[in-house]
């Protein structure tokens, strides 16, 4: 990396932070409704369970064309007002909330799947340019710092993202039962929320924040002339492959059992809660859709606790090491992850502001620990670990070990949840669990030289 480059950069305050990451409180509005009611959709509109998973190789599948394209972009924008990462927020913040707006009116599985592609393409156009943002902005001092401030305003959204379909059903009196196959009205309101949540978030941090000009603009715009040839940006986008740092293959095998693991929770919870907790599997009764929304109380639970762990990580890192820091959260996590087996009743210990906490949310605590771990502590190695030239697409090449694991999920997932699990989901996620603790003890053998940020 430039040491020069990043002397220059000066140590920013706490709400020069705050509002530079504040884009990720609309986008994991977008990510937290897709992921706690994408299956429940597509089982409303005739989905079988051990379909669930092909359907979703959209979301994976997108990612993986659009990230590291998108990262090579971004590195070779600079607009004296619009900067380098900022317009690529914006832009996918429209297309992204439309999307939103779009999806809870699909009247088929395919357009679902058709709006799902359209959904996560435009989220992550909004979501990668702001990895390489941090890296982009912040000295090597505060680079933890910066993406544990992301993780929490990603558990922020994330949290009143997946009550939305429950405070329609249950504060507004709006109705959660699909009438002649339709999407519920809460879930749909849901949506409509998500997608102006979205656009408004990512334009604060779009006209509030700044970026650093290339420290030298002659250097940067022969550069940029070079990348405009499509044969020498494909080479170069193709060609990372064979240049990643050591660290950066290291960590691709830990995120590779790590979104298995994560790609089960989000694909076959509902399911699994639906039939092994509410005793149903049929997706236009009543019972499953309330465990519908019950599963957005459990998804609430871990993201609420990744965004209060966003500010413990640092300390934890420094006391200890990044890695071990990250080993310890996803050992925890696997094992929280498959302990959902060992729960067959909704038994309500007490009530918080009106909502029932039973057993099922304990293993969530455990999940959201690794879940802020998951979205603070790779990326802070592996920054340190990037030429500062090309950030955004490192960080876009580091999404397809992201990616590519819900891809083998999409494939595999299917097929263990019908002939090996007997149909039953809550086992894929025991599998996935087993993914994550594995995941755990790959971390130890990742190469983190960098100190952890002050």
């Amino acid at each position: 990396m430039d040491m020069q480059t990043q002397s220059l950069k000066p140590r920013l305050s706490f709400w020069q932070l705050w509002n530079m990451s504040f884009g990720f409180f609309g986008i994991q509005f977008g990510f937290a409704l897709q992921n706690a009611n994408t299956s429940r959709i597509f089982a409303t509109l005739g989905a079988q369970p051990d379909d669930l998973a092909l359907f979703w190789l959209a979301a994976p599948v997108t990612g993986l064309l659009v990230q590291p394209v998108i990262g090579y972009l971004s590195d070779n924008t600079w607009h004296p007002t619009w900067g380098r990462r900022r317009p690529f927020f914006f832009l996918g913040a429209i297309f992204a909330a439309l999307a939103l707006f779009l999806m809870p009116n699909s009247a088929a599985i395919w357009m679902a799947v058709a709006v799902l592609w359209m959904m996560d393409a435009a989220i992550n156009v909004s979501m990668e340019p702001f990895r390489a943002f941090v890296g982009d902005k912040l000295d090597a001092s505060q680079q933890t710092a910066g993406f544990a401030m992301q993780t929490f305003f990603i558990g922020c959204g994330a949290v009143i993202a997946s009550l939305l379909p429950t405070f329609f059903s249950e504060v507004m009196q709006v109705s959660n039962v699909p009438v002649n196959g339709a999407i519920p009205d809460s879930v749909r309101y849901a949506f409509y929320t998500g997608g102006l949540v979205f656009l408004l978030a990512v334009s604060w941090t779009v006209f509030t924040a700044t970026e650093l000009p290339p420290p030298d603009m002659d250097r940067f715009q022969a550069q940029r002339k070079h990348a405009r040839s499509f044969s020498v940006a494909l080479r170069e986008i193709l060609g990372g492959f064979g240049q990643m740092p050591k660290t950066m293959v290291q960590l691709a095998f830990v995120q590779f059992f790590t979104w298995i693991a994560l790609f089960a929770l989000w694909i076959y919870t509902g399911t699994a809660i639906a039939d092994s907790v509410y005793g149903t599997v049929d997706p236009q009764s009543p019972a499953y859709q309330e465990a519908g929304n019950y599963v957005g109380v459990m998804f609430a639970v871990y993201n609420g606790v990744s965004a209060l762990a966003a500010f413990v990580l640092p300390m934890l890192a420094r006391a200890t090491s990044r890695k071990a820091c990250h080993t310890i959260c996803l050992a925890i996590g696997g094992a929280s992850l498959a302990s959902l087996f060992f729960i067959h009743d909704r038994q309500v210990l007490f009530q918080l502001f009106g909502i029932d906490v039973t057993m099922l949310m304990v293993p969530m605590i455990g999940v959201g620990l690794a879940w802020a771990s998951i979205l603070t502590m790779p990326y802070a190695i592996l920054a340190g670990a990037l030429p500062a030239n090309r950030m955004g697409y490192y960080m876009g090449l580091f999404n397809f070990f992201v990616v590519i694991p819900q891809i083998v999920s999409g494939v595999v997932l299917g097929y263990f949840t019908k002939h090996v699990f007997g149909g039953h989901a809550v086992n894929t996620l025991v599998l996935g669990g087993a993914c994550m603790l594995l995941a755990a003890v790959l971390t130890l053998f990742v190469t983190d030289r960098a100190r952890a940020a002050d």
